[in-house]
């Protein structure tokens, strides 16, 4: 019960304030990485983000693909993928974090970062994704499935959600970013 208040006050703290129409930023929360070492999002301030729910046995896990990509392509030009496995849909992301390194690294040559197992929806949400899913730029909606992808602007901004069936590498994603990127 404490642990539960305790997240949704870590969640409410860094949800925007829709009444003054005050941007969702994601820059006060702490993730863990794969390797479950502490990170600061506010770290990221002056890149573009891209923060996705993935997970290893999906009908859109070949979309490691398109996010390795994009990856690629920008880079250099001040550009992250943050990926947080999930294993709420399906039951389709069950291996430990070890686990879930090896395959991204054998099967995709994922190189972005990769980040502890989280919950993104019900009780057990992580607060990153409570700000994700509420909040005045994308609205009100639980994720649906795995794969759903949020742009964050170089402040740590809130800036658009696109869901599992938007390609990683199709225009409007790309756009967005080259969009961001040029700010």
């Amino acid at each position: 019960m404490l642990l539960t208040m305790l997240t949704l006050f870590t969640a409410i703290l860094g949800q925007s304030d829709t009444a003054n129409n005050t941007p969702a930023n994601i820059s006060n929360f702490v993730v863990k990485d794969i390797n479950l070492n502490d990170v600061k999002l506010s770290d990221y301030k002056g890149k573009v983000l891209l923060v996705v729910n993935v997970a290893s046995k999906c009908g859109f896990t070949p979309q490691y693909e398109g996010l390795e990509k994009i990856y690629n392509t920008y880079k250099d030009q001040g550009f992250e993928i943050l990926a947080f496995p999930c294993n709420d849909f399906g039951q389709q992301e069950p291996g430990t974090n070890q686990e879930i390194k090896q395959f991204c690294t054998l099967n995709y040559s994922v190189s972005f970062p990769l980040f502890d197992k989280v919950h993104v929806k019900g009780e057990k949400q992580a607060p990153l994704f409570a700000l994700l899913t509420d909040n005045s730029t994308t609205g009100k909606s639980s994720i649906k499935w795995n794969f759903e992808k949020f742009i964050i602007d170089k402040e740590g901004n809130v800036v658009d959600r696109f869901r599992s069936m938007t390609k990683p590498e199709s225009k409007k994603i790309t756009a967005l970013i080259e969009k961001e990127l040029g700010k």
